[in-house]
Parts: structure tokens; sequence; C-alpha cells
């Protein structure tokens, strides 16, 4: 809930807010980082008589990164303006500060409670003093943003080890400044939060920090994410591959947040007012599973649910049985909830593959009749796949009345203009595959009629295949193909893509759209094709989402910076080319996703850990083509660019077991996989299933540079 951070830009979502690391200047040190929400922001300062006309609006101060420091659970930095050093640490719904103040100077706190904080205003902020040394803040809202369309409140609980002398309001900027006793040089200052009341923001900071051992905190925090972290050991390759790795896996597991307080309580803005609603309890009085905000599951069935799925069932089930809280309170299953509420983003029913994929792997077991009813909702008129973009009163904005009518969504859609991402044969291939992901689970469940029925959806994708171009193409409600059609142009049908990178967009039926390509041969010549095109500048479409329409980065045919083109160098592995996937997926990763300095990081949508969880599964050689929603799940074997990898299974979900892949004879220039077997048996297919991986044990990789 709390992801304490000091932030250089606070405006703008896409214009780069946050922490900036070529930005110099400190604003605030922020507690909430989140999918379309931010907030509690506060500036230790000291207070002069130069400078106390001012100070409510003119606080901001310069840092340097040689005296900052940045680990898991710890950031410290100085304010050389005041010069104060700061150190934060955090549990995870309270924010420990720690200021250490020069001598003999005024020192305070301002709380900036009405301000912008990337995408979202924060406004009506109050702060009051309880007592000596602690304080309460309510009614501070972040205010609605074009994703997120109802207010949030934030309530919050301060407590100080060091007495307040002041409070003070500034009626102008709304804010305040709390000044502090002059008795000690280094103070520490924690600050609970909760979306439910200031009374369950103290519960949070008692439950979780009621001592002041600021060491100790970094300590729990070390331990906790070294504990995560650890569940996959890696060896070999580079000191810089490896922190590269445990990079990605650090961002793989960043991007979800916490919403319920320690607990139970949340707050749930489903219905027309504002609710506090109420987690189930275990034994011991505790949630037994956690209330999350996130961005959108869209691409995560190539990314999270595969590697959650493998190390982070835990992770896992508390999503799926959150996605079912939502659906409990609002009568649907989110793609991107914010608030306690949906935000619509991005299109189709993204979380069916992620619900199914966690139901085929064993980890959710129970009410799965109640979870089908819920998807299928989903799935049909009215529910969230009709509804596109960021539309939130209507259910027009997704062509879903067409595609189950006519078999595709047209583009342009005739019912207006509701959102962004209104893109036809992008919608069509997608609604498809979530359709094939559902029958997998009616499949289980017996539901045979309604089986047969989103089977027979699944291959709508076939329907915006022309077979002139051999490309995936745009068609109005007439049936008639997008005039002047250029592959390589972006959008104008395809979701953040263009059709060149979306054609590929079918996970479930891959030899079908071969077939339609004119057999295996052709598609993969193709597909071939197209990387070495992207291979000439870098598989990116630029190196940031907003060059991503840039008139040339745009027509690049496979994008590593995005969802869509996440697959492609795994397509050959289906179409009997495994030289291919291996030889491409190392080369994607050697040119996107090895880099550790800032320019190299994730060179496009990073959207909260799915680039970083892409990555590690490339560096490990698994892959989930259709997202592990099949009966026993799939993993295809790729390239490991690491000599052994050992993931720790989690006694908890799975048998208290270790699975390890070894690659003898790895190297950058051995990229092929010329041998493969399983606990000393041979395999021939370049696949596993996630019960042999349960099984754990060893795969054994004989790499070569040719492959044989």
């Amino acid at each position: 809930m709390v992801n304490l951070s000091p932030d250089t830009q606070i405006g703008g979502a896409w214009g780069g807010s946050g922490y900036r690391f070529k930005t110099d200047t400190i604003k605030g040190f922020s507690h909430i980082h989140a999918w379309q929400m931010s907030g509690v922001s506060v500036m230790p300062v000291t207070v002069s008589e130069e400078n106390k006309s001012n100070i409510f609006k003119d606080f901001y101060s310069k840092f340097s990164h040689n005296k900052e420091k940045i680990t898991p659970g710890f950031h410290s930095l100085e304010l050389e303006r005041y010069q104060i050093e700061t150190k934060l640490t955090s549990t995870k719904r309270v924010g420990l500060h720690q200021f250490t103040f020069p001598e003999n100077q005024n020192t305070a706190v301002l709380f900036n409670l009405n301000t912008i904080l990337g995408p979202c205003e924060n406004s009506n902020g109050v702060l009051e003093q309880n007592n000596k040394n602690e304080l309460s803040g309510g009614h501070l809202v972040m205010e609605p943003t074009h994703r997120r369309p109802k207010p949030v409140t934030v309530y919050f609980k301060v407590k100080l080890n060091t007495e307040i002398e002041a409070l003070e309001k500034d009626e102008e900027t709304g804010n305040y400044l709390v000044s502090l006793k002059k008795d000690k040089k280094s103070v520490l200052m924690k600050v609970g939060i909760s979306y439910t009341s200031v009374e369950n923001a103290n519960i949070n900071i008692n439950e979780e920090l009621p001592n002041w051992d600021f060491n100790q905190i970094v300590e729990a925090s070390k331990e906790e994410w070294n504990a995560l972290l650890g569940r996959i050991d890696v060896k070999g390759n580079t000191e810089q591959a490896q922190r590269r790795f445990y990079t990605d896996l650090w961002h793989a597991l960043q991007g979800r947040r916490i919403i319920n307080d320690a607990n139970g309580a949340y707050p749930d803005n489903t219905g027309a007012t504002f609710r506090m609603g109420q987690l189930p309890l275990d034994e011991n009085g505790k949630p037994q599973f956690n209330h999350f905000n996130s961005d959108s599951f869209w691409g995560a069935q190539w990314t999270i649910n595969t590697l959650w799925g493998i190390a982070y069932p835990e992770i896992m089930a508390d999503f799926a049985h959150s996605l079912m809280q939502y659906y409990k309170d609002g009568g649907l299953v989110p793609r991107g909830p914010s608030g306690g509420n949906y935000t619509y983003v991005m299109t189709g029913a993204s979380s069916t593959p992620f619900m199914v994929s966690a139901i085929q792997k064993g980890i959710i077991t129970e009410d799965l009749e109640g979870i089908y009813k819920a998807l299928k909702k989903n799935h049909m008129l009215n529910g969230i796949m009709g509804k596109a973009g960021y539309e939130h009163d209507t259910n027009l904005g997704g062509g879903l009345k067409y595609y189950i009518e006519n078999g595709y969504v047209p583009y342009p859609i005739p019912d207006g203009d509701f959102g962004g991402h209104q893109d036809g044969a992008s919608m069509t291939m997608e609604y498809a595959y979530q359709d094939w992901t559902l029958a997998q689970l009616a499949k289980k469940l017996n539901h045979n009629d309604d089986y047969n029925y989103f089977i027979k959806r699944s291959n709508n994708y076939k329907n915006v295949f022309d077979a002139e171009s051999t490309w995936m193409r745009p068609k109005n409600l007439a049936g008639v193909w997008k005039e002047d059609f250029d592959p390589y142009q972006a959008e104008n049908g395809f979701i953040e893509s263009n059709g060149a990178q979306s054609t590929w967009f079918v996970p479930h039926d891959l030899e079908g759209l071969a077939t339609l390509m004119g057999g295996n041969d052709r598609a993969v010549e193709k597909l071939n094709q197209q990387f070495k095109t992207a291979q000439e500048i870098g598989f990116t479409a630029g190196n940031s989402h907003s060059q991503e329409l840039h008139p040339e980065y745009s027509r690049i045919p496979v994008n590593y910076g995005n969802q869509p083109s996440m697959q492609t160098a795994f397509v050959f592995n289906k179409l009997g080319r495994n030289d291919l996937t291996q030889y491409w997926s190392r080369a994607v990763v050697d040119k996107a996703f090895s880099g550790l300095d800032p320019t190299t990081g994730y060179n496009g949508d990073e959207d909260q850990g799915l680039m970083g969880s892409l990555a590690v599964l490339m560096k490990i050689g698994l892959f989930q083509m259709n997202g592990g929603t099949e009966t026993n799940p799939e993993y295809q074997i790729g390239s490991p660019i690491f000599d052994e990898v050992t993931i720790k299974l989690n006694p908890d979900y799975y048998s208290n077991k270790t699975f390890s892949i070894k690659a003898h004879n790895n190297s950058d220039a051995n990229v092929y996989v010329s041998k493969v077997s399983l606990n000393n048996k041979p395999i021939e297919n370049y696949s596993i299933s996630h019960q042999d991986l349960l099984n754990g044990g060893e795969l054994i990789l004989e790499m070569s540079n040719v492959f044989k």
C-alpha cells in the first residue's frame, strides 16, 4: 500500500512523473505510487527568517546522486538546500522516515496535501494534531483521472519520536507545516495510510510498525526481498547479466498494490456510493487474502501468468481471490482495478487467461463453478469484454455485439468513439484467444455446450485474416477491407501495434494461422524476415512508449517494447522451428533486455512488471504460448542465458522440491539446444508439462553453436 519514494517530477503520467533519474530536484517524498493513484507528499525543511514567508510555495531542494544510496526497502539522500539527510524505509502499509537536521535550526515537516502527483490531483487534505507527537490526516482526495472515474479518499496517521511545537495551515495552498521541538538532531516519523479510515491507518501502524527501530525495518524489508528474489537462483554468465536478471525479477513483483488494511477493511467504489468492505479473516483474525489495485492484465498471459504460476503461486492466488471480490461487489471481474473500482483500461477480458491459468495449475481449487459464471459474464453482452479503452458509462466501445453476430469487430466501430483502443482487428484476435481460454475451463467443468460455443467464437480471428495480403486486416461493418492497407502503419485497427506485429496474436491456434498463410514453411519464412528487419533497430519501437507512433520506429515488424509482440520469438516453436525460437529469443534478450543503466532499461511500455517478467522467462528458457490455460499446461523450452537456474517451489502450493535447468556448454555463441532430457529421460518436442515441473528434478539442455 505504501511505496515511499522521493519525487523529482510531479506532473503527468506519460510525461515522466515520480522519481526520474536525470532530474536533480526533490519536490517531496510521497507514500502512494500506484496505478492511477498517488498522494501524501511530505518534505522536511528548515525554516529561517529568509524563507518563512514563502516556505509553503518554495520548498524544493536540489540533491546529488553522489550522496544517494538505494537498496531494497531503503533510500537515502541529502537535501542540499537544507543540509538535511533523509532516509526512507517502509512496511506494507506504513512509511518510516528518518530526518537528520543540521544543528541550531528551526526544523519542520511540510505536508503538501494539495498538489498534483503523476496523473492524480490531490485536494481537500486536512491535518490535525492529536497530542504532543501525533497527527491525523483525512479527506485527502485523489481526484478522478481519465482512467479512474471516481475520487478516492486517503486517510493517514502520523507519529513522531519528538514533540510538535506548532501546526500551521497556509490558507492559500491549503498545506500544513509541522514545526518540531529542537530536542533531537535525528527525527523519526511514521506515516500509516488507509483508504477506509484514520482509525485503520493507526491500526496499520500498530500492527506493522509498533517500534522505532529504523534499521530493523530496513533489514526486514531486505530479508523479504531476498526471500522473494531467491525463489529463482541463477548461476553463470556475467555479473551484469545476473544483476539485470534480478532487476527484471524485482520489476515482476513491483506493479500491483495492496489496498486493504491489516484488519481486512478495504474501499469498495464499485457501487453508486462508497462502501467500506471487509475481507474474510482466518482463524488468527488476519485477511485470508489481499485486495489489490493494478494496471491491466493485458499481455499478462505471456508474463506474470507463467512467472507467478511457477515461482509465486501465493501471489497468483491472492490476485485471483481479489479479482473475485470485485465480482462479488460490483458484478464484473476487473482487468485493471484502481481505488476499489473498475477502470476499463485497455480492452477485452484479459483477466480470464489469468484466472484459468491459476485453476489449471492447481493454485485455485475452490468455487470453480462460481468463477466460471463470473468469467462467462465478462465474455457476454454487458460484460467487461464489451468495454473498450476508457469508456465508463456504456457497453458499446468494444464492439462485442458485432463480434458475436458477425464474427469480428468492425473498424471503425459504428456506435461512435467511446475511448482509446477501439481497433477492430486487434479486438477480434484478442477476444478469440480469450474465448479459447474460457472454453478450456468450460471443458474442465463439463459445460459441453458452452465449450462448443466459445471454441466456435475462438475461430473468429480467421475473419480478419486477408488471404490476398496474408496479413490480419481491419474491415468495416459491411465486410469491406480497409482501403490503402499498410501492415506497417501503426494502430488504425491495431491496438498499440501495427498489422505486422499483431498478425501473430493467435496464441491458441498458430497451426491454424499458418494454414491460412499457406503452411508452416511460408509462415516461418514470413516471421523470420520480420525478425531480421526488426533486428536492425534493436527489436523495439524507439526507447520509450511515447515513441511508438514515431514515423520511423512505428513501422518495426516486431516490437519488444510493448505487449502485442511479446510472444513472437516462441511462435517458431509451435511451427516446428525450435532453432529459430532459440536464436531469436537470445538475440532479443541481448539487444532489448540486457542493459543496466537508465538509457537501456525497458525500451517501451513496461506496464508495472510485464516487460520485466517477460525478460525473466526468456532468460530462464521457459514460456507458455497460450498463457498456461490448457489442461496440464505446457512450457515451451527456449534458450536460457545462464548455466544453471534453480526454481524453489512454494511448499504451500506445490511439493517441497526444486526444479533446475542446467545448460551444458552454454555461451553467447552456443544459443542452440541440441538435446534435452528431463530426469535422465529424453525430451523430443522441446516442451515439458506443468506437472513435470512440479515433480521437481533436472532439465538438462546440451547447448551448441549449430542446431542438430
